[in-house]
């Protein structure tokens, strides 16, 4: 009995695996998309949980503490680099990955018609703690819509689950791990997007 139920358990893990990481429309379609060269791209990180925590501010206060318990002013150095590593890491990983096969480009191109809007609303920043670990991954909620009209999205997506850790696991930075969640994104949504925009 007990064998059995450790192969169902085992079972279920594999298949929460494999059906972990999914891409979804949830409205409209990318149809529009078609022939374009350039799209703008704008990210929201507005009302993101992390971890267990309902509110990023949370996540952001408790770190913070812990770290200048440790060490006076590491946790506020830690808090910047938190922020900082949205335009210095995060969001360049997930253009070059999205940019590498796309015939669309995607970047700062406020003139393009269409807009990508990346918001991230779940953030797992994992941990690495050399015996142990966990990778990172982020969820993400895209809104495509009309540059020009941007309260009339022709397209919503979701995507759940994008794994974030690095080759050899020598990825005990946080905010490491969590590029290469959003590197990730952007290579399987370059795919998503040619292949609904046919």
């Amino acid at each position: 009995m007990i064998k059995h139920f450790t192969s169902l358990l085992i079972v279920a893990a594999m298949a929460g695996t494999v059906s972990a990481q999914k891409i979804k429309i949830q409205e409209g379609n990318l149809k529009d998309l078609k022939g374009q060269t350039q799209l703008n791209v704008v990210y929201d990180y507005s009302n993101m949980r992390v971890g267990k925590f309902a509110k990023e501010e949370e996540y952001i206060s408790k770190k913070t503490a812990e770290y200048n318990a440790k060490e006076p002013g590491r946790g506020d150095d830690w808090a910047k680099k938190w922020e900082g590593d949205r335009k210095n890491r995060f969001e360049p990983s997930f253009e070059e990955l999205f940019n590498k096969k796309s015939s669309a480009k995607i970047g700062n191109f406020a003139d393009a018609k269409y807009t990508v809007k990346v918001h991230t609303i779940f953030t797992e920043p994992g941990f690495n703690v050399y015996v142990t670990r966990k990778n990172a991954s982020i969820n993400l909620e895209i809104t495509v819509y009309e540059t020009a009209n941007p309260d009339k999205p022709i397209c919503k997506i979701t995507g759940i689950g994008f794994p974030g850790r690095t080759f050899g696991g020598y990825d005990y930075d946080t905010g490491l791990r969590i590029s290469e969640a959003y590197a990730k994104a952007g290579k399987d949504l370059s795919g998503f997007f040619a292949k609904n925009m046919k």
